[in-house]
This record gives C-alpha cells, sequence and structure tokens, in this order.
C-alpha cells in the first residue's frame, strides 16, 4: 500500500493560502470591474461577469446528490485514492467523476440540466437535418460559417469544425436522437478524462503522484460546465491522446503512439483551438526522449496517426483552414468583435479560476516552485527519481497552451467551458499540497456554490 505523509513547512502553508488568496481576489476584481463595464458600455455580452451566466439562487433534484458525493469525496477520497488496487482507482475515479458531474447537472432538473443544453438555437442539434446528405454536408460547410447569407451556421456549429457537429449527427443516426442522449454521451465521455489523466500522470511521472492527484481530478468544480456541454467530451478525446501518447513513450506498446495521433488528429476537427495540445505532446516527449531515439517509430506513427482525420475530411472536400479564416471574419461579425480585449484577457484567468477552484492556484504556486528548484528533474526518465518535475512540467505546458489561447483573442468570455480540455491538466498540482482535505473542502463548496446560485448557460 502507498502511504501519503504530507510534509510542508509553515511559510509553504502560507505561500499556498497567499496564491489562493490571489486567485479569489482575481475573481472578485473580476466582478466587480465587469459588473461597471457591463453596465456602462454593454460589451460584455454576459451577465454575470466574467461568467457567462444568470444570478439565480436555487436548489433542484441533484443538490441531495451533489452534497453526498462532495462530503464523500472530501473525508474518503484521498485515503481510498492510496489503497485501492491501481484498475480499481481509475474504475473507481469514473464513477466518481459520472456522479459529481450528473449531480450537478441534475441540480437544474433534467430537462435545463441536461436534455435542453444541446438543444437550444446555437447548438448542434439544431442543424442534423442539414446532414441528411453527409458528404454533401462536409463539401458546403465552409459556405455556411461566415454570417449573412441564408443558411449561416449557428454559433457553435459555425466555431467548430464539422467534427463536433458530426458526432451528434452519428448519434442520431445510431438511434441515439434528442438533447437526452447527446447529454448523456458528454457527461459519460467527458468524464473519462479524469481517467486519461492519471494514466498519463502514472507513466510520467510516478503513481504516488497520480494517486495524489485523484480526488482533486474527480471533484472539479469544472463538472459544473461538462454537463452537459460538448467541451466536455472535447476535454476527454484530447485527454485520452496525451495518455496514449504517454503510454507509448514509457516503454509500452508503439501501438498506443498511432492510437493517440489518430485522437489528436480528430481533436484538432473538434476544435480548432484545441491544436494547441501539441504543447502538451511535446511536453510528454520530453522525459520519452530516450525513447523516441531507440525506437523513431515512437514519434512517426503520432505523426501518421494525425494525419487520418485531417486526410479524410480533406477528400471529403472541408479545408481546415479556410474554414478557420472564415471563423475569424464571423467571430469579429458578432459579440466576439464587440467583447473589449482589454478586459476579456485577464478575466478569463479568473475564470480559469472559477474552473479549477483556489487549490489548483495553490498547486500552481507549488507547481512554480517545484520546476525552479528541481529543473534539472525536468529531463529525468520515467521511473527515475525527479516524478515531481515531471508532473510539473505537464501541468506547465497545460498552463501555456491556455495562455496562448488568452493571448490570441478569440477566446474573449464563455473561456469556463471552452478552456475544459487545458484546465482538467492544470488540476493534478493538487497532488503536491499538504491537507488534502481543507483543499476538497474548498473545491467542492465552491463547485456547489457555483452551481446553485447562479443558471449557467452557453
Amino acid at each position: 500500500m502507498i502511504r501519503f505523509r504530507p510534509r510542508g513547512r509553515p511559510a509553504d502553508l502560507f505561500a499556498d493560502l497567499y496564491a489562493a488568496l490571489a486567485a479569489v481576489l482575481l475573481v472578485l476584481t473580476a466582478v466587480l470591474v465587469g459588473r461597471r463595464v457591463q453596465d456602462a458600455h454593454h460589451s460584455l455580452f454576459v451577465h454575470w461577469p466574467p461568467l457567462f451566466a444568470d444570478w439565480d439562487p436555487h436548489t433542484g433534484p441533484g443538490t441531495p446528490a451533489a452534497v453526498l458525493v462532495a462530503l464523500a469525496a472530501v473525508l474518503y477520497g484521498p485515503a481510498v485514492a492510496l489503497r485501492l488496487p491501481w484498475r480499481g482507482l481509475l474504475a473507481a475515479s469514473w464513477a466518481a467523476a459520472l456522479a459529481w458531474t450528473w449531480s450537478l447537472a441534475l441540480v437544474d432538473g433534467w430537462q435545463r440540466g441536461v436534455a435542453g443544453r444541446l438543444t437550444t438555437r446555437n447548438e448542434y442539434l439544431t442543424v442534423i437535418g442539414r446532414f441528411h446528405d453527409i458528404p454533401a454536408a462536409l463539401r458546403d460547410f465552409t459556405q455556411h460559417i461566415v454570417a449573412g447569407p441564408p443558411g449561416a451556421w449557428p454559433a457553435h456549429i459555425a466555431g467548430h469544425p464539422p467534427a463536433a457537429t458530426l458526432t451528434f449527427v452519428l448519434l442520431d443516426r445510431a438511434g441515439l436522437r434528442g438533447g437526452g442522449w447527446a447529454g448523456a454521451w458528454c457527461v459519460t465521455v467527458g468524464a473519462t478524462a479524469c481517467v486519461a489523466a492519471l494514466v498519463a500522470i502514472r507513466a510520467l511521472a510516478d503513481e504516488r503522484l497520480a494517486r495524489r492527484a485523484a480526488p482533486f481530478l474527480v471533484l472539479a468544480p469544472a463538472a459544473v460546465w461538462v454537463g452537459a456541454s460538448a467541451d466536455g467530451y472535447f476535454m476527454a478525446v484530447a485527454a485520452w491522446s496525451v495518455a496514449l501518447l504517454a503510454l507509448a513513450v514509457t516503454g509500452r506498446s508503439v501501438g498506443w503512439a498511432a492510437l493517440s495521433g489518430l485522437l489528436f488528429g480528430l481533436t484538432c476537427y473538434l476544435s480548432y483551438g484545441l491544436t494547441l495540445f501539441v504543447l502538451i505532446g511535446a511536453a510528454v516527449l520530453v522525459p520519452g526522449r530516450h525513447r523516441v531515439r531507440e525506437r523513431p517509430a515512437v514519434l512517426v506513427l503520432p505523426v501518421a496517426g494525425a494525419a487520418v482525420v485531417p486526410v479524410l475530411f480533406t477528400l471529403a472536400g472541408f479545408d481546415w483552414w479556410e474554414a478557420y479564416r472564415l471563423l475569424v471574419t464571423r467571430y469579429h461579425q458578432g459579440v466576439g468583435g464587440t467583447r473589449p480585449y482589454a478586459y476579456w484577457v485577464w478575466a478569463n484567468l479568473a475564470c480559469t479560476v472559477l474552473i479549477t477552484g483556489v487549490a489548483t492556484a495553490a498547486g500552481l504556486r507549488r507547481t512554480g516552485a517545484l520546476l525552479v528548484r528541481s529543473r534539472r528533474d525536468i529531463l529525468s526518465l520515467p521511473g527515475r527519481p525527479g516524478a515531481g518535475a515531471r508532473l510539473a512540467l505537464l501541468v506547465s505546458a497545460a498552463l501555456l497552451a491556455l495562455l496562448c489561447a488568452d493571448l490570441s483573442g478569440m477566446s474573449k468570455a464563455e473561456t469556463e467551458r471552452i478552456w475544459l480540455p487545458f484546465a482538467l491538466w492544470l488540476l493534478p498540482s493538487g497532488a503536491f499540497l499538504t491537507h488534502p482535505r481543507a483543499w476538497l473542502t474548498a473545491q467542492a463548496v465552491l463547485a456547489l456554490l457555483l452551481n446553485h446560485l447562479l443558471r449557467t448557460g452557453w
């Protein structure tokens, strides 16, 4: 059995609290400044800045379950994560993430919290009927991205490559029709992302850190937006591409490398911004560089796999680069062109605090300190000392990808949902914290408050 003996100097604990306090102040500043900007100029296009939400205190059928799941995760999560067999931990983490996400979604009731999420006017299910001829729809996809001409795609369809919409078209063709099945798909698949992260952490760092990270991955405030948005599904696909690459570069079958590339290619055709996951993939390759030198197939196969989805869509008539160029035009035609960059470039980070929690803010402080203190260990091989530095590198790569998305100006508002795939890889920084139950309590309270005080939407 792996034992967890928390260690921490008082100075470290105070520094963690200061980091958490700084994160809280960032959120408060974003709320107050955002309220003032919105009242004066009406340019933010959100009702409760920085979140795309409305103030609406409420309870619902999921409330008792959410409270019980939170209590169980806080009281027993850290100990159970250390004692379960590894495969049992993976199964338990997925089950707990499902319970947490479903219970939070059902606080708003079945229709509003799940079944109706993907059927509103900007969502994917509204265009299912326009894909009766899939090849023709793909050939003409770019013709309907820019707003104005008749038949322009709704916002979310225009804002994503067609694999996102095609997923729900195929679910419909398989007989899983309607918003209920679509929402269930997003929650069920999205909850596997925590399992993918655990697999990657164990492969690249070590099992001890993976076990310590598990409760933070499960009890994430981000679950409020995973249930039930398509971005939760995107998060899982991207996460598994990283996890399988980690398995390939740490001595497992190189076949995982090809599947990793295939999923990365799919990721790029689910969301344009997730091409930034190449930065996280690069962080995976750093500790596995010796494996790449010994077996070049570990690098060749992901590249070959990543080409499959782009080739198929290109042959079908969809031009990714042209579509992205047109999307930039569409983005500036709408509220994206009006929302002030000067506010959102930092308020987006406040949204990130709300989906990852104050524990992650403290964990990121420890991540940065560890990188500075143990920078030589970043290049250490998996299975050898330096596991903390290797995990810190992975977390830092995710933070870098998120910051690139932020600076691009193509993510102004609604990043509490859009950045779920990046936020997932910040959560494991909780493994560096001492007193995990206290930090998990803060995570759970934040999620419960967000879901019961606000009506989130997208």
